[in-house]
Parts: C-alpha cells; structure tokens; sequence
C-alpha cells in the first residue's frame, strides 16, 4: 500500500535496507562495538537488542542523528513509546528533519488532548502521506470540535478512489462516535448490499450501529453470515445480546484519541500481509501507544512480531490481553504457537492445555492442541485432541476438512489405516479435490500396496494443482514405480528431486528409479546424496545396504524375510 508507505521510507532506509551484515561482538563496549552489533540486531529484526546497543552507541556519539533515527526506529519496534518519544524530541530539538520523529511528537499531542498543536503541524508543507494526514486531519478537527471540518476532510478524501474505502470508514465511526447513527449506517450499509468492511472491526461497528437504530433482524443476519460456523466469542457474544434485546452500546471508538488509534490500526492491518511488515508494526505499536487496552492492536503487534521471529516480544504483547476478554483464547494460542517456534515447545503444548480446561467449547483450542501435539510426534494424545474438537462442531462445514485430514494423519501414524482413511475421505467429502488430502490418501494406498489405480488418479489431480510441490510430485513418481512404470517415473522423480534437492527420502527414491531403468551409476549417486542430507536411521541403514549388494538383492532379502517396505 504505497500510499501510507511513502513517509517512512527516506528516513528509514538506512535502518531497513543498508544494515551491517557483521558478526556480534563479543564486547561491544565501544562506539563502533555498539553500532555493529546494533546493526546485526536490526537485520535480524531483534528490536529490543538494537534498541540497547543504539542507546549505548548514542551515550558515546550523542549528536549522531543517523543513531538517533535508528534507535528511534528501535525503541518504537520495541514498544516502548516514552523512550522512542523522548529520542524524537531530542530529534527535533536539533532539526534533525526525520518524519518518523514528527509523527511520534504527533501522535503524543493527540494523545495529550493537545489538538491545536497537532492541527498546526500541517499548516505549509508538513505532512507523512495522503492518506494518513488525511485521516489524522479529520480526528484531529474531531477533536477541537469541528465536527463539520472533520467531515469534510473525510469527504476530501473520498473523492480519490484509493482513499474513499478508508476515508469512508473514518467518517462513519466519527458520525457514529457522536450518535449519529443514521449516517453512520448509510455509510456501513454500502451499496446494493455490498457493506462496507475494512476487517474485523468495522463488522462489529456495523452491528452496534444497527443495535443502536434497533435494527435487530439485519444485525442478527449479519452476525449469522459472518460467523459461518466459526466459533469468534466476541461476536458469538454479541449475537447473545441482540438476541436478548440488548442495545448494543457503541465504544468502538468514543474519543478523537481512539480515533487516531483506529487510523494506525487500519494502515497497520493493511500493511501486516505486505512485504513492509516493518512498516505495520511501527503503526501498530503508535495504535497502542494512543490506546494501550485496544485488544485488536495488541493481537496484531504480537502476530507481527511472531512473524518476525521475535517470540520473546510476542508473547509479553499476548500476555497482555485479560483473561475476561473474548480475544484471551487467541491470545493464549499466538503465545503457544511463539513458544512453540521458539522451540519451547513442552511450554506451548502446557499453555494449551490449560486453555482447553477453561475454554471447553471452542474447537480451535483444541485443533491447536492437536496440532502442537503432532509436531511433538505425540499421535495418540494429537487424535484426542483432534476428535474433541470434531465433538464439538455443530455440522462440519468445508472449512473443517484440515481438522479431519489432521486427524487422518495422527491415525495413520499410530497404524490405524481404516480410521486414517475414513477421516480422509471425508476430509475429500468436505473439499473435493484438495490436494492435501489427496496426496496423503493416494500415498498411503500405495504404500500399503492397496487401490493402485485409485490412488494413481488421487496423486495425478494433486500434481496438476500444485506442479511446484516437490512432495506430490514425489507421490506421482512412487506410484508409478510402484506400479512398475519405472520408465513413467523418472521425469515425475527427477522434477520432485528440483523442487526439493536436500530431501534424503526423495533422493533416494530417485535412486530406486534410476536402478530399475538400469542407470545403476546415477542410482548409488542419489543413494549417498540421500545419506548426505542424514535420512532417519533405518532409511539410512537400508540405503547403505542398497550401495553394498543393490536394491534387486535388498529387495530378494526383504521379500524373504517380509520385511519389505519397498
């Protein structure tokens, strides 16, 4: 979204693009010391070690403003607002020019009720963005109380199409913030029943402001097609309260501070699947800053910093969502999926269970802990968990085929094919044709030499949907050879050993190809490619038997013995 990108980038390429690929010191004591190991904390987007050694860097060079910008930078990315806020003052103390440091000094005036002093930032040339100037513009009029100014800057806004879906929004929050709930829903409304949705948030909007207008019905339809089986509690409560002949207070936003809050959250949701997520997360951390409590915020930062690797941070940002709110069960499952990627994964799976102890009817608690389970190998405890969660939908819908090709997959490792089998095809029953499953069933027949055809078919459909996973192609090569078209299989095992070099049981099955057409010399070449990427034990013992005496003997041996896998 290059229009809510452009006022970031001059000042922060320096930190973003142009970081020190150097090594961490050992002692980073010194100037140079600091900034280097700052530098590498940055590339690997560790904002809490950056922070500290930019701050150390700045105590011995206090007047560097290329320093104070990435400490800046830091500190914000961090989520600390009154160390970053204290840099940016001192910024431009010393006009040091950097747009980020305005907008921090700028988002402290909303945040102190000092509206006079944000509206006189863009008088002349000032300004971040089209889009997020005009926005802050209009909650800041909100704010002096100039609700027909702040209007008309949303109104301004429209008249560019990129802008008008946010503009729009803006606008109908505000008219709703000071009870005009009419207006407020002329504008949710849309056109030709195309309701107006920036996210999550201007769903529930929606159904207050129809609560608000008594609109019972339309608000109960909307909560109906929204949730279409899923289980988001937040809403699910709402619908309890409509239902009850509740009127829904309307608290989305009360405050022009709240406003600017919601103006940060929606860059930064927008921004948090793009390739700028460093961008986001500067938005989602001002959004805090403005409303710390806001759930929807934290829930964000802490996704953000997951998908940064940063876990530690993540979870201290889950940790703050109550454990009354709705949104504590997805808190509590972002902070198992943190724990787990960091590779504490006993810690994720406890996490889990203790959730699925207190929030008992929410099959999603209990799909991740299936999940985290079956990361662990753990397959018994993963079917439970996942067959919990089955209990507890009131009809499957076609989104629910993962759950049961999960529990497929944890039946199939714990030797029960006729159960794995069943939860597969009805996994196929729910999403036909998904490539998955049809993978996984077609692969399983074939290794228990069952349904050849079938499962030719299966594997064939799969690769057609996705050629470029090396996996499937895999499958389509092994059905084939174990078909006995061996000459049929060389082209799918060669394309699955490109598309996936480093991987030992592709490798060596490329291997077993290659004998049976009488390439013997490229056969025991890919047999020791396959050691090399250290295949499990019994493969790896299996392919060393291969290079000593050759798959044909191997094969004699195991038929013998019924010890065959092959």
């Amino acid at each position: 979204m290059t229009i809510a990108l452009r006022f970031l980038v001059p000042a922060a390429a320096a930190l973003f693009c142009a970081v020190s690929l150097a090594p961490l010191p050992a002692r980073a004591d010194s100037l140079a010391g600091s900034y280097l190991a700052a530098s590498q904390a940055s590339f690997e987007n560790d904002y809490a070690a950056a922070a500290e050694y930019y701050a150390r860097a700045l105590a011995a060079d206090p007047d560097n403003t290329d320093l104070m910008q990435n400490a800046l930078l830091s500190f914000l990315s961090k989520g600390d607002p009154g160390q970053a806020l204290e840099i940016a003052r001192r910024m431009e103390s010393v006009e040091a020019g950097s747009q980020l440091a305005q907008l921090v000094i700028l988002t402290d005036d909303i945040r102190q009720g000092r509206f006079a002093e944000a509206s006189a930032y863009f008088n002349g040339e000032n300004g971040f963005s089209p889009l997020l100037d005009g926005l802050l513009q209009g909650w800041i009029l909100f704010g002096l109380g100039q609700m027909s100014d702040a209007l008309a800057r949303f109104d301004e806004m429209a008249e560019n199409n990129a802008m008008k879906i946010f503009s729009d929004y803006h606008k109908a929050l505000a008219l709703a913030a000071v009870g005009d709930f009419e207006g407020a829903a002329v504008i949710f409304d849309g056109v030709d029943g195309q309701h107006l949705r920036i996210g999550r948030g201007s769903l529930i909007a929606h159904i207050k402001v129809l609560s608000q207008l008594d609109r019972r019905d339309d608000a109960l339809a909307m909560i109906d097609e929204a949730l279409n089986g899923s289980g988001d509690l937040e809403i699910l409560a709402l619908r309890d309260r409509v239902s009850a002949g509740e009127t829904l207070a309307f608290d989305n936003v009360t405050t022009p501070q709240e406003g600017a809050a919601e103006v940060f959250l929606t860059l930064a949701a927008v921004l948090a699947g793009e390739d700028n997520e460093r961008f986001g997360l500067i938005y989602g951390r001002l959004s805090e800053f403005l409303r710390p409590e806001a759930v929807e915020a934290i829930l964000l930062v802490a996704d953000l910093l997951n998908s940064h690797r940063q876990y530690d941070l993540a979870v201290r940002n889950f940790n703050k969502v109550p454990s009354d709110h709705p949104g504590f069960y997805s808190a509590e499952i972002g902070r198992a999926e943190a724990l787990q990627a960091d590779g504490r994964a006993d810690a994720a799976i406890e996490v889990l269970r203790g959730l699925a102890k207190t929030h008992k009817t929410i099959p999603t608690v209990f799909t991740s802990l299936g999940d985290a389970l079956r990361r662990q190998s753990k397959f018994a405890e993963a079917t439970e968990a996942y067959a919990a969660a089955i209990a507890l939908l009131p009809e499957p819908q076609p989104n629910h085929w993962f759950l049961y090709y999960a529990r497929g997959i944890t039946y199939e490792r714990e030797g029960k094919w006729d159960e794995a089998e069943a939860d597969f095809r009805f996994a196929l029953k729910l999403s036909p044709d998904q490539p998955l499953v049809l993978n996984y069933l077609g692969y399983g027949l074939v290794e228990k030499r069952i349904k050849y055809d079938e499962a030719q078919k299966m594997i064939e459909i799969a690769v057609q949907q996705r050629p470029n996973d090396g996996y499937i192609t895999d499958s389509l090569g092994w059905v084939l050879y174990r078909i006995g078209k061996f000459d049929e299989a060389v082209a799918p095992m060669e394309r699955a050993v490109e598309l996936m070099p480093v991987d030992p049981i592709i490798n060596d099955h490329l291997g077993d190809v290659y004998w049976m057409v009488g390439r013997q010399l490229e056969a025991r070449f890919q047999w020791r490619r396959a050691l090399s990427f250290k295949p499990e034990e019994d493969e790896a013992l299996r392919i060393r038997k291969k290079l000593e005496i050759g798959l044909d003997e191997v094969l004699k041996s195991e038929a013998e013995n019924g010890t065959g896998n092959d």
